[in-house]
């Protein structure tokens, strides 16, 4: 057979391999920033970069920081995937030098954020671990009732859901007389966002948690924990812990 007939053949038969190569998207410049994060001063261009997932995507499957120093220093932070990048430049482990504090949410359903915080005092890039909830836990009880549990030996929260007691019994939770027909644990997400708080003039910033508890199933929303923490001698501290129940 005739050569270029052959991959003529090819290119007709297999058109999106050649298609795919040429619309591979590259990086992006998503937004950039001046802010002295090392403390010496002076400014770093931070370059917050993007690769999005198609051309026609919203989607970015890699995401990173380019961070430049006066004399030319360069880090660079890797974030993962994710939507609408945002990095804000807060002092939250109050060393008087600006933190790098970023979020994105992940597209799911839960609301869910992918959350970093890294500090480049002195030029050494570190990442600093975000807050989390210890013990949280809840279960159903008997009589259309549930318990969540926030801190250890605190008051329990009793909430009582015979509003959904239609949808529980149809599930399997309970009898129509309220009985508890097997032990069922509620659906504890993990904390979906931060937001940077003022706590006071001298104090400097915190940050504030939300962390979603559901009941049989995800968009079954019993409330939210909201939590006020703060960074003191190398460590997240609980300020204030509060349920706020679902409307």
């Amino acid at each position: 057979m005739n050569v270029k007939y052959f991959f003529l053949i090819l290119m007709i038969a297999f058109p999106t391999i050649t298609f795919a190569a040429e619309t591979a998207p590259d990086s992006i410049l998503i937004e950039t920033y001046q802010a002295d994060v090392t403390g010496d001063g002076e400014n770093n261009t931070i370059e917050l970069k993007g690769k999005l997932f198609a051309p026609d995507a919203q989607y970015y499957q890699d995401i990173w920081a380019e961070i430049r120093s006066s004399d030319k220093e360069e880090w660079k932070i890797n974030y993962g995937g994710g939507y609408e990048p945002k990095l804000q430049f807060i002092d939250l482990d109050h060393d008087g030098i600006k933190d790098i504090f970023y979020q994105s949410p992940t597209g799911g359903s839960g609301g869910l954020y992918t959350s970093f915080l890294h500090t480049l005092a002195n030029q050494e890039l570190k990442e600093i671990p975000l807050p989390e909830q210890r013990y949280v836990s809840g279960n159903f009880e008997e009589n259309f009732q549930v318990i969540i549990e926030i801190v250890p030996n605190g008051k329990p929260i009793v909430m009582d859901v015979k509003d959904r007691a239609e949808d529980y019994i149809r599930l399997g939770i309970y009898d129509k007389k309220g009985n508890l027909l097997k032990p069922t644990s509620l659906m504890i997400d993990p904390i979906a966002f931060y937001e940077p708080i003022s706590i006071s003039e001298s104090k400097g910033y915190g940050l504030k948690s939300y962390q979603q508890i559901s009941g049989a199933y995800h968009a079954d929303r019993l409330g939210t924990i909201e939590t006020l923490w703060y960074f003191e001698n190398g460590e997240w501290i609980i300020l204030q812990t509060n349920w706020v129940e679902s409307s």
